[in-house]
């Protein structure tokens, strides 16, 4: 449930509706809006008696949250959150502004690392993606540089302004991440690796969530919710993807996802064409449409050389592309009242 506090609620009011909700064996958790404050009652309160909170000063109602996702869920905010990405450039998620991140699926090595920083920051992105950790399904594949590759993103950062998005695979690798990092990624392979979203949820970094290759978007909203109920609110859903029985397409990119999760859900919606469709001629489309769709944000895999790249060589787009790409949507955007 949310108790929604009258608006000019005094903070004395909202902290003693936060102490009640304690004593009752539940967690609060406050979030302020542009009119009024509602306290978020996390846990089991199917058999709480409400009328405890209903009648305290300074709130206004007490209202039961349907849905099994509790802080993720439209209900306890109506308007879109916005979450900064961090670094020099001030990108933000879930503003008019679409967001975009672009970079190499995996650092490989510092030149194609900074080549790639500067054009996609030239062509207007706002955040770097790169991989230093690297989930294979070949155990002989490329896993990327690890420590060494955080040290390379925190030098492009240094020198674009970019905000760095990677990936975190471990329970045991989210501080070494997020002490290189602006944003930590949680892959499809750990939507649901709970010790993981528990651990991501603890520590203040931005979190961008990506979609499991067979979830639903209950399950999604869920994995979001474990994030958020461990503090951290900063949460970007990343549609990335399907497996379906399709095989002109390494993933089916489900963009009527984009508009339900905003239904259904106030946290900002990212797209993610590379790992949806598997193939850099499809990109360029995708990430119109997305736009289209109202998406907040895209996150692209872009490569000085794709036809050479350690991973991901057959979605990656060229800086050039790129930056036709940027132009593209820079005409589509104004149509659902956004801007890039």
């Amino acid at each position: 449930m949310i108790v929604v506090m009258k608006p000019g609620a005094s903070k004395e009011q909202i902290e003693h509706v936060s102490k009640l909700v304690r004593e009752m064996g539940l967690k609060d958790h406050p979030i302020v809006g542009t009119e009024r404050t509602v306290v978020a009652v996390i846990g089991d309160d199917r058999f709480k008696d409400r009328s405890a909170l209903e009648s305290v000063a300074g709130v206004d109602k007490v209202v039961r949250i349907l849905a099994s996702y509790k802080m993720a869920s439209k209900e306890v905010k109506k308007g879109r959150t916005a979450v900064p990405l961090g670094g020099k450039l001030g990108g933000v998620v879930g503003g008019k502004k679409v967001a975009i991140i672009a970079g190499p699926c995996s650092v490989e090595n510092r030149t194609q690392l900074l080549e790639t920083a500067h054009a996609v920051k030239e062509a207007g992105a706002v955040g770097l993606r790169g991989g230093a950790f690297k989930p294979r399904t070949n155990p002989y594949s490329f896993q990327g540089l690890a420590e060494k590759g955080l040290e390379l993103l925190a030098e492009a950062r240094d020198q674009t302004g970019l905000a760095v998005v990677t990936e975190v695979m471990a329970v045991e690798q989210v501080a070494l991440v997020a002490r290189y990092a602006d944003v930590l990624q949680v892959g499809a392979r750990n939507m649901q690796n709970f010790n993981l979203l528990n651990a991501v949820g603890e520590q203040s970094k931005p979190v961008l969530l990506k979609r499991g290759m067979s979830a639903t978007l209950e399950e999604f909203l869920l994995a979001a919710e474990y994030i958020m109920s461990r503090g951290n609110g900063n949460v970007m859903l990343c549609e990335r993807g399907i497996r379906t029985w399709e095989d002109y397409v390494r993933n089916t990119l489900a963009l009527a996802a984009v508009p339900e999760l905003h239904h259904l859900s106030h946290l900002p919606v990212v797209v993610d064409p590379s790992q949806g469709t598997g193939k850099n001629h499809l990109v360029d489309a995708m990430c119109r449409a997305a736009v289209a769709a109202d998406a907040d944000g895209l996150i692209i895999e872009v490569h000085n050389d794709p036809a050479h790249a350690l991973t991901d060589g057959a979605q990656s787009i060229t800086h050039q592309q790129f930056a036709d790409m940027m132009k593209a949507i820079a005409r589509i955007a104004p149509a659902v009242d956004r801007e890039v």
